[in-house]
Formats: structure tokens, sequence, C-alpha cells
């Protein structure tokens, strides 16, 4: 009967996708909500960095790999995309989300980055953080609904400056707010470093700063952020193998990252 017992569960455990190795059940399939055409990030056919982060993750834990599909632009944004995709049990992961989001259970972050500011080399522009001077002198861009538009605000640079709704609408690359700055429709672009670095490599002549966590007056601003792996928030058996899989493969996420060009900024006092 013992024995009976322990084939039904197997039998019952691969019908739900899981197998059992050394007491600890793993997914046969890992389910991962993903945008199917928003490079750098990710795309149907596996080239975003997202994706490369993901087959690594599938690998170490034994599993295949399958991806539940959507945008994460338009209405409702990255808060609706999870919404529809994670939260209603489409997908078991998101592999890039805010580290500490109050909208679901995340992982120990695996990389940190910064907007920046981007502007030609050749200008010679004094740009150093959201106080310097040029930045009232010069045509601004800056990516919708982002920290950079709320600094923005409070200097009262708002009004000038044009907005480029990349992360909302469809279809549109990232890469085509280094194609303003080139062609000279923006002076100083500033936007998140992971959306654009993968593009940097067509755009010698542009030179990226890192935007500090710092004010001239009044408390700090973040522009610095912490990226992990989401998933819901009553999944903590999946969290922590998650963790145990970013711990032991640091140096091949730090590999996928570097081959994307996504700067790395481990500490808010680190310059670019």
């Amino acid at each position: 009967m013992r024995h009976l017992r322990l084939i039904n569960c197997f039998v019952l455990s691969f019908a739900l996708g899981l197998i059992s190795i050394n007491g600890i059940a793993w997914a046969a399939t890992l389910k991962v909500c993903a945008d199917p055409d928003y490079m750098p990030y990710s795309d149907k056919a596996g080239e975003g960095f997202e994706n490369k982060i993901a087959e690594l993750v599938a690998k170490s834990l034994n599993s295949q790999l399958a991806y539940d599909w959507a945008s994460y632009r338009g209405n409702g944004g990255f808060s609706e995309f999870l919404s529809r995709t994670l939260d209603a049990g489409k997908c078991d992961v998101v592999i890039g989300i805010p580290y500490g989001s109050q909208e679901e259970l995340t992982t120990d972050p695996y990389y940190a980055s910064s907007y920046v500011f981007i502007f030609k080399k050749g200008r010679g522009y004094d740009v150093e953080n959201m106080d310097s001077a040029i930045l009232r002198k010069v045509k601004l861009g800056f990516e919708e609904g982002t920290p950079p538009q709320d600094g923005l605000k409070i200097r009262d640079l708002i009004f000038d400056a044009e907005a480029f709704h990349v992360g909302d609408d469809a279809g549109i690359s990232p890469g085509s707010m280094l194609e303003a700055v080139q062609n000279g429709r923006i002076d100083v672009m500033i936007t998140w470093e992971p959306a654009i670095g993968y593009f940097l490599k067509n755009y010698s002549d542009l030179r990226v700063v890192r935007v500090p966590n710092t004010r001239a007056m009044g408390s700090p601003e973040q522009y610095m952020f912490s990226i992990a792996m989401g998933v819901r928030k009553n999944d903590e058996p999946l969290c922590a193998k998650l963790n145990r899989v970013i711990a032991a493969h640091k140096a091949e996420i730090r590999d996928i990252l570097d081959r994307f060009n996504v700067r790395l900024y481990p500490a808010a006092t680190d310059n670019p």
C-alpha cells in the first residue's frame, strides 16, 4: 500500500506539472509573463535580456520554459499587465520588476541601474544632476510616467520639455529616444538606462551621464532602482527557489546584462 501511494503521488505530481527532487517540488514547466515585442527586454524570438535570464532560470530549475505573452504597454501600463497575467494565474514569474514592489512578492535584486541623461558628446554640456543650470537652456526630452517627469515638474522644467510615450504605446522602440537626440529634436534626453543601452552601439557620438539621487534643496529623489523577479504574493516557495538561482548564477546573469550593454550601478555613490 505504501508503494502504491508513492506511485499515485508521483502520477498526481506529474499531472500537475511538478516533479520532486530530494523532497523539493519543482515545476516541470516554468511559465514566464513577458511582452512579445519590447526589445531589449523581451520578444517572441527570445532575443531580449529578460528572455535570456528566463532561459537561465528555467535551466537551473530543470524546467521547461513557457511564456504567457502580453504587452506591458497600453491602458494601465505595467500594473495592468501584472493583473492580467501573473495575478490571474496565467504564469509563475515576471523576470523584471522593481525590488520591493507592493504589487507582488519580489526576489532578491539581481541588478541595479539608473535613469540617465543622454546628449551629444560634442555639445560639452555640464550636466551633473537635475539641478544643473544647462537644463534650463536646452530642449529636454523625458520618458512619460517615470521619476524624471516628477523631477522636471518640481523644477518647473516640464512645460518646455517633450514627453516620449515609449512605455505606453506598443510598437515604439526605446531607440527612438536616442534618434531624437541624434537628429537634434532633443538636446538632453532623460530615460531609464537599461532601455537604451542595447541601442547605444549605433550612436557612438552620444554621451550617457547617470542621474544621481541628489537635489540642491529638499529631500533626495530616487533615480536608481534595484530590479528583481516577481511572483504572486503567496508563492514564497517559488520565490525562495528563484533566490537560490540568483545567488548561484550571479556571474552568468551579469554576463547577460553586459552583452546587452546594461550599465550596473551597485551603490548610490558610484559614478558611471
